[in-house]
């Protein structure tokens, strides 16, 4: 009895090993996929053999005999065994008829030999109301998407208005909370204004409260709807941009606008006017109106100039001076140089009283007084805060640094009383004012003198860097076309009460801050350097040089300073020039013959050699001679003279 049993031979499991690992381990390749398998059985195909006939090569003998090639070729050829064979020969049959299918549509497309006509059909049954219908509802469902976008849109702007206008509380809380200080009492948010942090000991309070608006405060944040929904939003309609949602409440005695009103006076006449403005005053009017930011800043505003005005008052009434300040309601008055008065005032308006807008700022406005009166207090607060090391991390802060390095210094009792004095801001300000006078009384002169005399030439150069109570300015004495024979430089230093002159010999003179001693010095320096110059262009002329005199004794006394002359003659000797230089008068120049022209031998004197002796000299009209300055006339004097 035989059994048929189902037998499936299939490819073994395992593939085949691509790598073998160090410790052992096998590496396969991965298997051929379905779409991998079937392109590695197309390659071999092989469409350049036709219907199973391999293509041979005819090789005709030398001899000439086909039979025995013929015979072996027929012995030779098998039919074909190719599983693909099939395949071959529907795809060629394929090829074949597109082929003719081609040679048909060209042949058509010429039109000659045939001609394709469209088979006729029936006309489709045109309803009319139905494509109406139609139109009506795809025009309904366009317009109802359109407004659904418009709507959308316009939601989304009166959205991003409403967040824009009229933030959330909590975001204007938090942006509250990062620039001012803020603490809960009780069911309310207290802040404070103060400088406490800052190091202030002003016992005024800075404290202000803060609420949430309520929704009637608001103003409208949507506008209304319109008929129109292509109308414009008028300009009344958009929300104002100062909503917010959150209410400071600042007391009244720090509501407005406060500054500090500098005011300088000689004779009951302004000299400068300096108002330290921090805010636009413009505000004041509508402080109801302003956005929490700037009402605190303006609030902060007023307690700084009170704290200000009320450290200068107490410094005023304590301190001591030759004539003693005044504190009378908001101003004070203290003597900055005789007949010249600095007032200090406090000019506060809360919007309700006239005094809304400041007095007008003059030409003559000094900002220096201005930026240093508001940096004084800034420098206070800053060194109650920060003290010099070293000093303990806990507990109460002892001296400084100099009287802790007092003992193993050996500073001695005067030492010790000097590291306790400080300058209070009165006295800084009172300084820094007088040498702004002092300043402005040394341009004048300078400028003056510089205007009057026009031969030498008079440049000053004020030094750009200079402390609030220290200048310095250098003076250039020369004259045109001659400033490399001779140069006259001094240096003038002001201070808060006094001048410090150095000239260039190393001469220092020190002045008080009357005007006239500085102009003095100044005409008597221009006149040493013309006798200094026409010696140093005597001896590029070849002159000689005899006497001189800084303070001449002979001739009328001058009502200022002191007459300076000197002599020179010529390379010969038989010439002479004599130069007198006088803060009056100006320049007076003579001139003397040698030998005389006037001498006459007689019973006493009969020896020819005394006829040598220079004759008298004669006075040269200056005001006559050629020549553009002193230098140049001199040089042509001195040239005719050697000539003749």
């Amino acid at each position: 009895m035989s059994y048929s049993v189902n037998i499936s031979v299939e490819a073994p499991i395992e593939n085949q090993i691509q790598e073998i690992a160090y410790d052992g381990q096998e590496i396969y390749q991965a298997p051929l996929t379905l779409s991998e398998n079937l392109a590695k059985i197309a390659q071999k195909i092989d469409f350049s053999k036709s219907n199973g006939e391999e293509s041979r090569k005819e090789t005709i003998p030398e001899n000439g005999d086909k039979s025995e090639e013929d015979s072996r070729d027929s012995t030779s050829f098998q039919a074909s065994l190719w599983p693909w064979d099939n395949v071959r020969s529907k795809l060629r049959n394929a090829l074949t008829e597109v082929c003719v299918l081609a040679d048909v549509l060209a042949i058509a497309k010429e039109k000659r030999y045939m001609v394709l006509d469209p088979v006729p059909q029936e006309p489709p049954e045109v309803k009319p109301m139905v494509q109406v219908y139609a139109r009506k509802k795809a025009l309904a469902g366009a317009a109802s998407v359109l407004m659904m976008g418009a709507e959308r849109l316009r939601n989304s702007q009166n959205e991003l208005t409403r967040n824009r206008i009229t933030p959330d509380f909590h975001i204007e809380l938090l942006r509250l909370r990062q620039n001012w200080r803020l603490k809960k009492v009780s069911n309310s948010i207290i802040g404070d204004l103060s400088y406490r942090t800052a190091g202030s000991k002003y016992t005024q309070t800075g404290m202000f409260e803060v609420t949430k608006a309520e929704e009637e405060d608001k103003p409208q944040t949507s506008p209304p709807a319109s008929p129109n929904p292509n109308a414009p939003v008028s300009q009344s309609q958009v929300p104002s941009p100062k909503a917010s949602a959150l209410r400071v409440t600042i007391p009244s005695e720090l509501q407005g606008v406060a500054y500090i009103e500098v005011l300088c006076q000689k004779d009951q006449e302004d000299l400068c006017s300096a108002n330290i403005n921090l805010l636009n005053s413009s505000t004041a009017s509508s402080n109801t109106d302003m956005h929490w930011q700037q009402k605190l800043e303006a609030a902060q505003n007023v307690l700084f100039c009170k704290e200000l005005f009320s450290q200068l008052a107490r410094e005023a009434v304590h301190l001591r001076a030759p004539i003693p300040h005044m504190v009378v309601g908001n101003q004070i008055m203290a003597t900055v140089l005789p007949g010249i008065q600095l007032i200090i005032g406090l000019c506060h308006s809360t919007g309700n009283d006239k005094r809304t807008n400041p007095p007008p700022h003059k030409s003559d406005h000094d900002h220096v007084l201005e930026h240093s009166l508001h940096q004084l207090l800034r420098e206070v607060h800053h060194k109650n805060t920060h003290h010099p090391f070293p000093h303990p991390s806990s507990g109460p802060l002892g001296p400084s640094k100099r009287r802790c390095l007092a003992g193993p210094t050996a500073a001695d009792r005067y030492e010790l009383i000097e590291m306790t004095k400080s300058q209070t801001l009165l006295e800084q300000i009172i300084q820094q004012a007088q040498h702004f006078f002092m300043r402005i009384r040394t341009e004048y002169v300078l400028d003056t003198i510089a205007k009057e005399v026009k031969d030498p030439l008079i440049v000053s150069h004020w030094n750009a860097l200079n402390s609030p109570t220290q200048s310095c300015v250098k003076i250039n004495i020369w004259t045109n076309g001659y400033d490399t024979i001779c140069r006259t430089s001094l240096v003038v230093h002001v201070g808060e009460k006094s001048l410090k002159c150095v000239c260039r010999d190393g001469r220092v003179m020190h002045m008080s801050y009357e005007p006239q001693e500085l102009r003095d010095l100044i005409v008597c320096q221009i006149h040493q350097h013309q006798i200094t110059a026409v010696q140093n262009l005597a001896k590029c002329m070849g002159w000689q040089f005899l006497a001189n005199s800084s303070h001449l004794g002979l001739g009328a006394v001058e009502p200022l300073g002191n007459a300076s002359s000197c002599i020179l003659a010529s390379p010969i000797g038989d010439r002479m020039i004599a130069v007198r230089c006088e803060p009056q008068t100006g320049v007076q120049v003579a001139i003397a013959h040698a030998p005389r022209k006037d001498f006459f031998p007689g019973q006493l004197v009969r020896e020819r050699k005394w006829e040598n002796l220079g004759g008298s000299f004669k006075e040269v009209r200056w005001d006559k001679m050629e020549g553009k300055n002193f230098l140049n006339k001199m040089e042509l004097l001195m040239a005719s003279l050697t000539s003749s």
